[in-house]
């Protein structure tokens, strides 16, 4: 599969936990700002999951708990590129 530049696409499967105190609505915001992250980026979203609050293996800054997200798309390394970067400044994740 090509974007509409001609580059290749490849397909990934990305997941995201977010901190358990957000509110539905606070999730529901950030899922739709990663989704339009990918679409900026040349990429295509091909499904999300929500698979809801979970416990957590371990404690990760002090929570137990988290909400995850599971999005299915396709993209380029860019697309990668931006969405792992603002993932590691968001302190909601």
């Amino acid at each position: 599969m090509r974007d509409n530049q001609g580059l290749k696409m490849n397909s990934y499967e990305h997941t995201m936990i977010t901190r358990q105190d957000l509110s539905e609505t606070q999730a529901k915001e950030l899922l739709s700002k990663y989704e339009a992250l990918i679409k900026t980026n040349s990429g295509e979203i091909l499904k999300i999951e929500e698979w809801g609050l979970r416990n957590l293996s371990h404690q990760i800054k002090n929570n137990k708990k988290g909400f995850y997200f599971h999005i299915k798309f396709n993209g380029i390394g860019k697309t990668i590129f931006e969405l792992e970067k603002i993932e590691n400044i968001d302190d909601s994740l």
